[in-house]
Parts: C-alpha cells; structure tokens; sequence
C-alpha cells in the first residue's frame, strides 16, 4: 500500500501539495497524520472537493510500502506515522520547501527546493510530466501557493512560486475563492487576542539584535495565530517578533524576522517544530507559559548568530604610512604590497586615506617627490570596533568605499576592505543549508567552512591533540593562530602529511616559547625571520612563523619580509591550493580560511598562481607549478599557463641562482614520476635554460621510466646501500649528453661541491663499464665482480637501464643478486689468529679466497685452509701453528 500525508495541522499548502501528489501516485491512499487548520476543514466541508481521505485508525499500517511526505520531512510533524519509519522494507519519497535539518527523515526519493510553497514544486513536477488538472484542482493549487507566500509578500517568495500561481490562473483557478478562504476579516476573538499581544509585548536585547516576544492565555482555541503574528509585526514594525499563545492545553508559538541574524526556523525546531529562518510555529506541551518563554530566551542565546561587528571582520594588522611620505614612495608601498588604498597616520593617529588612482595620477604630473598628504582624502568615514555589520554596509555602499578604516580613539585598529564584506556576504549564503545542499552537487567534498569533523576524522590523535593545545596556548596569549600551506592542502585531498607549519597574527618567537614551555618541547629561534622550530624527544617537529607579508626587490630576488595579517601571509604563497588555513583557537577550532579560491582550484583539480606577476617574482614556481600537476593529477590553469610561457619568452629561469634550480630539481626527482614532470617542462619549453639545445624527448623519458623500474627492483632486494634519487636521476639527466653538455648542465644547476665531484666520478666510472662489458669476452663471476666491486648503486643501477646489451644487463643483475652477497668463511681476525702479520697481504689473500669461492674453487672453511697454504703458505709461521689453529 502507498500512502500520501503531510505535517500534523495541516495548511492548504498540505492540502494542495496531497492532492498533487495523488495525480503523481494514482492509487496511492491520501491520510491527514493529525488535524487541519479551521481553514482548511471548512473548504473541505463546503465545497465537497472530491478528494478521498482515509480515517488513519482504520488503516493496517504494516501493509504500508511507500510513504510519500509533502509539505514534512521531520519525524516530529507526521504524529503516529513515525512509527512506520525504522521499518528497513519502507520505501519513502519527500517533497518539501522547508530548510534543511540534522534531524530531517531520509528518503529514497527526495525533491527539496527552496521554494515559497511546497505546492510550487508538485506543480512543477505536473508540468513537467504534462499531467492535466481542472478548474477545481487549479483553484486548490493556488490556495497552497498563495497561502504560503503570503499572497506573494513573504520574503521566502522566488520567482518560480509566481509562475506556479500564473499556471493556476491559466488553468483557471478561481481567485474569487482563494480570496474567501484565505483574507477574511477578524472575528471578535481575534480582534481581542491581538489587542491582548500587542499589550504583552516585550522586547529584548540579544547578541545585539532587539527580539519582541508577546504572550496570551485564552480559555478556547482561537484560530490563525499565524495572520495575527503578522498583523501585529507590520503594525509596531517589528524585526523579529514571537508570539506564545496557551489554549487548548498547549501552546502555541509562531515566529516571524526580517533579519539574517535570527533564523526563528532553526528556534522552533528546538520546541520540535520548524519553518524557515522567516517563518517559524510550534506547538508545545507539558509546558507552562511562563517555561515556555524562559526555554525560548535560552534557545535565542544559545542559537542566535551573534551581530558582527567591526572588530569580527576587519583585517589587522594592516599597512598605513606615514603622512610625511612621498607620492614615490607610497607608490612602492602600493606595489610592493598589492594595495589599492592606504591610510595615511600622524603621530599614530588617522589623519587621512589615498588611493592607487591619485598616487598615479600625482605621479603623470610629475609630483613624485611631494607629500602624501597634500592628496589624501583627509577626514575619511571611519568606524569604531564595536560599529555593527549594517552600519558598515550601509556606509561602505552609499560612501562608494574600498576600504573602511576601524579606529579606536582616533588610532588606527584596522580595516574593512570590500573583499571582506563580499566573502561575509558568501558566507552568510552558504550558511543557508538548502542553498548549500544545491551547491554541493558542484562542490563536492571540498567546500567546507570547518574541517573539526574531517580533522577528528583523518588526523592521527597525537596530532590532533598536538593541535587543539597549539590553539589553547594562542588563546592564552590571545593571538590568532593557524595550521597552513600544504598540511590544509593534503587534509582536504586525504592524503596523509605530518608536516605542520603554524602562522600566528603576532610574535610568533614568543608564541613558540610558550608552546614549548607547556609541552615541554625544544625551540630553536630565528628572529631575525621572525620563525621558530620546536622539536620534540621523538623526533617530531612544528615550524612556526609570525604572519608576515613579503616582496622582491627585483625579478627572480628572493624575497625581503616584514610582519602582517594572516591575509597578506597567505597571499605570499604560489599557488591558491596553497594558500588555504585552519584556525586553532579553541571557539573557532576546525574553521577553515580560503581568501583565494584554494578550495575551487582543489575541486577543478587547477593549478592557479594569485596574481600574474608571481612568476615574475619567483620563476622556480613554474617548475613547482609543473612538478604539482604531476603528483596530484591537477592541469595548470589556461591563465596561469599562458603566464608560464610569458615566463619562456623573457628568460627568467636565466636570472635563478643555480643552487635553487638545483634544489627545485632535486624535488623533481623524489616525485613518484619524474619523466612525466620532465616532458611536461619539455612541452611547455622550459628545458632551454639548462643548456643551449637541451631537450627531454620520449626517448628520455623511456630511459628515465627504465631507471625507474631498476630503482623499484633494487629496493626489493632489500640491501644495505641506499640509492640518492637526486643522484641517480640526475646522472640519467646527463648520461647520454656529450661530455661538453654534461658540464653545461652541471655548471648551470650547480650541484653542492661533494655531489658534484661523485656524480662527475660515477659517469667516468659507468663510461668505463660500459666499455669493459662490451669488450671483454671473460664475464665470468670473479672478474664481474672486480669489475662492479667499486661502483656505487647509482652507477649499477644506469648500467642496468641504460645498456642496451642484454649481456651487461644480466651481468648486473647477477652481480647484484648473488655475487656482490658472497662472503669468505676465513676473515681478517682469523689470519690474525693464524700468526700472519697485518697489511697489504690481508687484502690479497682474502680477495684470493673470495675470487675462488666465486668461480666455486672453494666451498667450505676447510677448502680455504687449504687454498691459504698452498698459495700463502710463506706468509705463515709454521706448520704446528696451522695444525693448532686448524
């Protein structure tokens, strides 16, 4: 058996949405899970609408199949038919305009839209199937429609609740009657129980937001407390207004705002009704009045968003100058830190702003070397910490500001900047959880505003314990205090990294002492960078920095430092996947800050630099971009790519030390693939600058993957010497290049002094194996081994890529899986024992034993005795002695 039912107290957008649903689900039962409003029980009675309800006592619930919900998806609105719902054979299909909720039901099918009216949507689905309806049904459509949104006034209203009412009223619905049922006049009752509200009404300060709850006791039921709740808001204008109304042996509470800050849905949900953040009820009881309200005021304490103020949103520190500055020089501050507009300060006190638009236009003049402040805009709009949110706005919009500077007895705090305001703004939308639930089909999993879940979840605990005390100690200190870069990055992506940096808005050098003192780690200081390492007995270890901003003096320079907010900290990073934080203060821990589209760019899988003269700036990001895209599978964005090539076209990687390319290459080479890096590089043209005609085809790269596959074998032999990729790579790099190349490249990347001269004397010892395997007829065990004996891993290891003699290889694998493991029973303590004096012999009779047992002359410890008498024999005292040792 199918059944339809909506909420308890059913509305005409019930009634309307059941009815909609039937001509979806012929055959399907329609039952009314409690009882309707007046309403809607006398529309029922006096038009005779021919719609079949079922009496829910007389129906065998067991037999149930499918329970289709409109206008309700919490288990607390359907009365007795939440009983049905832990039944696992229990098909249910939603369909409901209300917000989101943790305790909403699960369907199978769920079509949820923030929408006026649940009715909007059914009629949306009829037209979509072209099921046709009648004058009749067309009527009730529209008394679902028009009842909801208020007769199209309720701010939850969108524009497809106006094409559902302009279908109705095609298909001949008749207003005449949604006008009768729904706009009456008040009765008596209503009249005095509004008289009564008004007179009870008391307002309340909360977070800073002015709340008016009014109360009323009545005898009997008196209906559409809803109409008298918005009567008596438009009449004393009120933002945010609750009624509690006790009749009928419970009460009654109807909620209505007109602000963001109160969301009297999420209010009424903690009396186990609902609504939306506009409009709420509930009925509650075992519940006094008097309770009621107490309950109430303790919800909007605990629930309410608090009023943002200036001192929540604004961005500190932040760079100002001095009025006593040139226009030159406020121009290379502007430049040097991306700023459009600065405050000017005298004696530490606001005097003025300037924008980018004047510096350059006193500069076109010629006006280079006069004082800022004969063209600042002197007495600037301002606003104090504790100024609220809508003041900010409304002075930012009507003044046309970029930048609102906060003050505090005439001294500088802070600023408001426009970006801010658009990301509050962006915030505050996706805090909207049916808006979120839309936009997370395109997100995914990585749109988050707060990572504590994905943090309890992925973290080992040490870690995040580690963490949580990192935050408590900032708080301590009240400093702000977060985990970046990379670490945030690889927590998103699931993909494990212990590698912690931790950026504090403040002295990170004190900071980090505190750290340490608390959790009794070692610090190790840097002050002249502002950063600090603490380290603990086992190993692990925490950098962490003061925020700080960055610039270049010059292309390719690195860079110079100076303190600044955790914005500016983040915006000296390469790439925005980079530029992501968490917060771990303990009220904000887990919040995740994303000033640049980090988590845009992890989504599309993009590799994005955050302004276009990052390359400019630092060119060994374009082999950092490149060696990204390969390890996570990411595509550098067509903007960014489009930079790089600038990048080719001015030489860039010329003017890079070569001890950073060298640095940049060698983390190219502890990558999974680093052929794959190397072609990419090849493609976009960036391999010139190593040497004059220097390329990586496919003939390369084959070399590089057979390498590869050597170095996989070699690890699972499991020997004792370990192999240096940055080696063994880049001697693959310059293996096949003539002698004068190799050199090129060896100058321009310019390797540290000792790797130089290993790597310079293992190619002259893997030229001279080359040349012994292919010449020499012996290979046998004895001279393959005192050919390899001497060479390093990494040689052996090309050897066996590079040859393309199935002779040499072989005669590699052999020496490393079986020759290079052979050992004489007799060591030097035993012929120290046998009475042979030490020195050069040593090396030569066990060379001689070992060379024996290779070419299998010997086996035992016996056969070696033997083989030292006959062929050392004059190196031994006497013949008794042997006799004794033997």
């Amino acid at each position: 058996m199918e059944l339809i039912a909506a909420h308890i107290n059913a509305d005409f957008d019930s009634l309307a949405s059941m009815m909609a649903a039937s001509k979806l689900y012929p055959g399907a039962k329609l039952v009314f899970p409690g009882s309707q409003e007046r309403n809607v029980r006398e529309f029922l009675e006096q038009t005779h609408f021919p719609l079949l309800f079922e009496k829910l006592k007389k129906l065998d619930l067991s037999s149930v199949t499918r329970l289709i919900l409109v206008d309700a998806k919490r288990a607390s609105r359907i009365g007795p038919l939440r009983d049905l719902l832990g039944r696992p054979d229990l098909e249910i299909h939603i369909y409901d305009h209300h917000p989101a909720h943790p305790k909403d039901i699960s369907g199978a099918v769920e079509v949820l839209r923030e929408v006026g009216a649940t009715t909007t949507i059914l009629i949306q689905l009829l037209r979509e199937r072209e099921v046709p309806i009648n004058a009749q049904e067309a009527t009730l459509l529209a008394l679902g429609v028009y009842e909801e949104t208020g007769f199209f006034t309720f701010t939850s209203t969108t524009e497809e609740d106006l094409c559902a009412g302009a279908f109705c009223l095609s298909q001949g619905a008749d207003l005449a009657m949604v006008s009768d049922y729904i706009r009456r006049e008040l009765t008596a009752e209503q009249v005095s129980l509004l008289s009564e509200l008004i007179n009870c009404a008391e307002s309340y300060s909360i977070h800073g937001v002015e709340i008016v709850i009014t109360t009323a006791s009545l005898e009997k039921y008196v209906g559409d407390l809803a109409l008298l709740t918005h009567k008596l808001r438009d009449l004393e204008n009120i933002n945010v207004l609750f009624t509690l109304v006790s009749m009928d042996n419970r009460i009654h509470l109807v909620a209505r705002s007109r602000i963001e800050e109160v969301d009297v849905g999420q209010i009424a949900s903690s009396f186990g009704g609902g609504g939306h953040p506009t409009a709420a009820s509930a009925t509650i009881k075992e519940m006094t009045l008097i309770e009621a309200k107490e309950r109430l005021l303790r919800a909007l304490k605990e629930k309410m968003r608090p009023m943002i103020y200036a001192k929540d949103i604004m961005s500190s520190p932040f760079k100002a100058i001095s009025d006593q500055f040139t226009v030159q020089g406020v121009a290379e501050i502007m430049n040097r830190f991306s700023i459009s507009t600065i405050p000017v300060v005298r004696s530490g006190q606001l005097v003025g702003l300037i924008n980018r638009e004047t510096i350059d236009r006193a500069l076109y003049h010629g006006l280079k070397d006069a004082p800022v402040s004969g063209f600042m805009s002197a007495d600037p709009p301002t606003v104090n910490l504790d100024t609220p949110l809508p003041r900010i706005q409304r002075l930012m919009v009507e003044c046309n500001l970029g930048l609102l500077p906060v003050v505090e007895h005439r001294r500088l705090r802070g600023v408001v900047t426009r970006t801010d305001m658009l990301r509050l703004a962006y915030e505050d939308l996706m805090r909207r959880p049916t808006f979120l639930r839309e936009v997370e089909k395109d997100l995914g999993p990585y749109f988050t505003r707060s990572v504590a879940n994905l943090m309890n979840t992925r973290l080992p605990g040490p870690i995040l314990s580690l963490l949580h005390r990192c935050g408590e100690v900032a708080d301590q200190v009240e400093a702000s205090v977060f985990v970046v870069g990379g670490f945030v990055r690889d927590l998103l992506l699931g993909v494990e990294n212990s590698d912690i940096d931790l950026v504090l808005e403040g002295d990170g050098i004190a900071y980090a002492e505190r750290v340490a003192a608390h959790l009794q780690a070692e610090v190790r200081t840097h002050r002249k960078f502002g950063t600090a390492v603490l380290t603990w007995p086992d190993g692990f270890r925490i950098d962490v920095a003061s925020a700080r901003a960055e610039y270049y003096e010059h292309p390719a320079a690195l860079p110079t430092v100076e303190h600044s907010s955790i914005k500016m900290d983040l915006y000296r990073r390469d790439f925005t996947i980079n530029t992501l934080a968490i917060r771990l203060n303990a009220k904000n821990f887990g919040e995740i800050i994303d000033f640049f589209g980090g988590q845009r760019d992890l989504r599309n899988k993009t590799i994005r630099i955050l302004h276009n003269l990052s390359f400019v700036e630092d060119p060994t990001r374009i082999l950092r971009a490149v060696r990204f895209e390969s390890r996570f599978g990411f595509k550098v964005s067509k903007d960014t790519e489009q930079l790089v090539k600038n990048a080719v076209k001015m030489n860039l990687l010329e003017k890079v030390s070569g001890r950073r390319i060298f640095a940049e290459f060698s983390l190219i080479f502890a990558e999974p693939h680093p052929s794959s890096i190397l072609l990419r590089l090849e493609e976009l043209q960036l391999l010139d600058f190593l040497h004059p005609g220097f390329h990586f085809d496919q003939e390369r790269a084959n070399s590089f993957a057979r390498v590869q596959e050597a170095l996989v074998w070699y690890r699972l032999l499991y020997r004792k010497e370990e192999v240096s990729t940055v080696r063994l790579y880049m001697m693959a790099l310059l293996a096949r290049l003539k002698a004068s190349e190799a050199k090129g490249v060896m100058r321009r990347v310019e390797p540290p002094p000792k790797l130089a001269s290993k790597m310079e004397n293992d190619l002259t010892r893997l030229r001279h194996l080359e040349r012994e395997l292919a010449i020499r007829k012996d290979l046998s065990p004895s001279r393959l081994y005192r050919l390899m004996a001497e060479a390093s891993p990494e040689v052996l290891l090309l050897l066996l890529a590079l040859s393309k003699e199935e002779r040499a290889k072989r005669a590699v694998s052999d020496f490393l899986t079986t020759y290079s493991r052979i050992r004489t029973h007799l060591k030097g303590a035993d012929l120290k024992a046998l009475g042979i004096a030490p020195g050069p012999i040593y090396k030569r009779i066990l060379n001689t034993l070992l060379y024996a047992r290779l070419e299998g002359k010997v086996e035992t410890k016996e056969d070696e005795m033997r083989l030292l008498k006959s062929r050392f024999g004059s190196y031994l005292p006497s013949s008794s002695s042997i006799a004794r040792s033997s």
